[in-house]
């Protein structure tokens, strides 16, 4: 029996990859096909399963990768084969997202069909922004207004004459390069020129920035200010909040610009509290995990565990790798019953707690001469000493346990490689055009590889 398919519309949100919903990451994971338009984060992907089709229709700047018909028909035809098909959109799909129209095409076709909404950028921009749309002082109204209307209609459907004055909050969407138009008609059915308004750019990203004037002087204001699209402009007394409400924007490290270095999976916690402080992030991996050549040399020391007396982990990767060792002979926790356990950097031990392996000796400093003074005050002379790390590493605390008195043997858990880096060469435009601030290295490797991989030029 032929699989029927599916379609699911989604809205991604406005930015921010925190605000995506949790229903939408649950579709997103277990997406077969996956439509997506030009969104402000790349993470939302990242939810996706590897082996899914991903498929790019969006349009940057005006420019189309595909027209809105031919899309509808690229939904159609995939869910007709019987996949599950995500199509993602930026904001809330049915708020000038056009997934109305999307949805219209798929009742025609018969295909079956959720929406799943987003947080559309007009509320979340502005959120951002420190403006909040309604305030009981203010206005207990608001409408979210398209600044860019059907170019085929012969007339415009928008009743300035009625929003003008009727609403006391006005949202326009996409309408950086109609600002002068929306001016011109708000003022001239009836709104102040002194109205206070804000055009905010890359709204709950990092890279926002946000104009505020009156309706007299916002078109020069951005002109100044060179402010392009993607914008939603806000028109009302509440704009006049922000500046006691602004928070996003007032961050400690807002508009600083920070590339991350660590792998991929070991990033994130890192990445997560830049960006708490304000920071834009750009993850560029210059080592990647990856067994050691040889599993041999660990699988003999986990058999033969009994003989040490204490095993020392330097890193996390050290602790997963010999702990998956240590399921793959057929051992458990209770192999290590009378061995003490050393961790090195407070990650390491968090990682050895979570697996309730509490840590006898945890160097409260991470320089070899500290560790080793510590472990001489446990009586470390004459132990034996097992210590699962990277292939290739410094040789410093073994020598030093060695010149201690203890009996080393050091057995590679994983190395670490140079991955392909494909993000090079934006990197390189982004350093070239001083538009980085810091970069973050974690270990000698990553500085040695973030050399080699953009060139010692």
């Amino acid at each position: 029996m032929k699989k029927s398919g599916k379609v699911f519309l989604v809205g991604a949100g406005p930015g921010d990859p925190g605000l995506i919903t949790v229903k939408a990451r649950e579709v997103l994971g277990e997406a077969e096909v996956v439509i997506y338009d030009y969104l402000a984060s790349k993470r939302h992907l990242d939810y996706v399963p590897e082996e899914a089709e991903r498929i790019y229709v969006g349009k940057k700047g005006g420019c189309h990768t595909m027209a809105q018909e031919d899309i509808n028909r690229l939904i159609v035809e995939r869910a007709r084969k019987g996949k599950r098909v995500v199509r993602l959109k930026g904001g809330d799909p049915f708020i000038f997202g056009r997934g109305g129209e999307e949805a219209e095409e798929l009742v025609e076709a018969g295909v079956p069909f959720e929406v799943v909404p987003g947080v559309t950028s007009g509320i979340a921009a502005a959120a951002y922004a420190g403006i909040p749309l309604t305030h009981r002082r203010y206005t207990t109204n608001v409408a979210f207004i398209t600044g860019h209307e059907d170019p085929t209609k012969e007339e415009s459907g928008i009743a300035w004459d009625k929003i003008a004055t009727g609403i006391g909050t006005l949202v326009f969407f996409m309408g950086v390069k109609n600002l002068p138009h929306i001016v011109e008609n708000l003022v001239a059915n009836g709104r102040s020129p002194e109205t206070p308004c804000a055009v905010i750019r890359w709204g709950t990203t990092l890279k926002q920035e946000t104009v505020v004037g009156r309706l007299l002087d916002i078109v020069r204001l951005v002109k100044e200010k060179g402010l392009k699209p993607p914008a939603i402009t806000v028109v009302g007394e509440v704009v006049g909040l922000r500046e006691s409400l602004s928070w996003f924007e007032n961050k400690p490290l807002f508009g600083r610009r920070i590339v991350v270095t660590r792998t991929r999976e070991q990033a994130s916690d890192l990445v997560q509290k830049l960006e708490e402080l304000g920071a834009a992030c750009e993850e560029f991996p210059t080592i990647c995990i990856v067994p050691p050549d040889s599993w041999e040399p660990l699988d003999k020391a986990i058999k033969d565990i009994e003989e040490f007396d204490w095993v020392i982990f330097t890193s996390v990767n050290g602790v997963k790798n010999f702990l998956l060792r240590l399921r793959a002979t057929g051992c458990d926790l209770r192999s290590l019953g009378k061995c003490k356990v050393a961790a090195i950097g407070p990650k390491t031990a968090e990682m050895l707690e979570e697996l309730y392996l509490k840590p006898d000796f945890v160097p409260s400093e991470y320089r070899a001469e500290g560790i080793i003074e510590g472990l001489k005050a446990l009586g470390i002379a004459g132990k034996k000493v097992l210590i699962p790390r990277a292939e290739v590493a410094r040789e410093i605390l073994p020598e030093k346990l060695v010149e201690a008195g203890a009996v080393v043997e050091v057995v590679p858990a994983y190395k670490t490689i140079k991955p392909e880096a494909e993000e090079a060469e934006a990197l390189v435009k982004l350093l070239e055009g001083r538009e980085i601030d810091m970069v973050t290295f974690t270990s000698s490797s990553t500085v040695g590889n973030f050399v080699d991989i953009l060139g010692r030029d």
